[in-house]
């Protein structure tokens, strides 16, 4: 660790070298040496911090998002969609136990839906890319699918995303 470090230093190894910077700062703030702690910095990782959680909440959104819109548009046969339901229930279990630990990211997310939305379609996008899958992008675009071929506003609420179940359709009046 350096002994003493003067601010503009300290601001340029942000950039040169993060884990030293964070133990330089951290330092600075038990000594109470305010002044010459980087704010900058320290402020907009702070941020990052609370967004991270947020963004994880949201990458898996966008999975659920892809394997239920599948599920809904694009299976074949019985067996074809069974790893979706798999990450859609992991997905979820995720999601809750996000939510479990941080429960202001119930809300947060619910304003993030479109941006999974978005993120989904890319994913259905590479997808339908992948040599396994031409075949059905043929079938079902006739060639390989953009994304002005899938709605622009996401087609799910956000309970449908935490709940939705469309594969127990029907179950619920089989009696076996």
């Amino acid at each position: 660790m350096i002994t003493q470090i003067n601010k503009e230093e300290l601001k340029k190894l942000y950039d040169k070298d993060f884990v030293l910077w964070v133990e330089e700062n951290l330092k600075l703030l038990k000594d109470k040496q305010f002044d010459l702690v980087d704010w900058e910095h320290l402020l907009e990782e702070i941020e990052d911090m609370g967004n991270r959680h947020l963004d994880s909440v949201v990458s898996f959104m966008a999975v659920i998002l892809e394997h239920l819109y599948k599920w809904e548009n694009f299976r074949e046969n019985e067996k074809m969609g069974v790893s979706w339901i798999r990450s859609i229930n992991n997905g979820r279990i995720e999601i809750l136990r996000l939510f479990d630990r941080y429960p202001s990211l119930r809300v947060k997310s619910y304003n993030e839906i479109e941006y999974a939305w978005k993120d989904a379609v890319r994913r259905l996008i590479k997808w339908f890319e992948d040599p396994e899958n031409i075949r059905l992008a043929k079938k079902y675009f006739d060639r390989l699918p953009t994304e002005k071929d899938f709605p622009g506003k996401c087609p799910y609420t956000f309970e449908q995303i935490l709940d939705y179940e469309p594969w127990l359709k029907g179950l619920e009046d089989y009696e076996g």
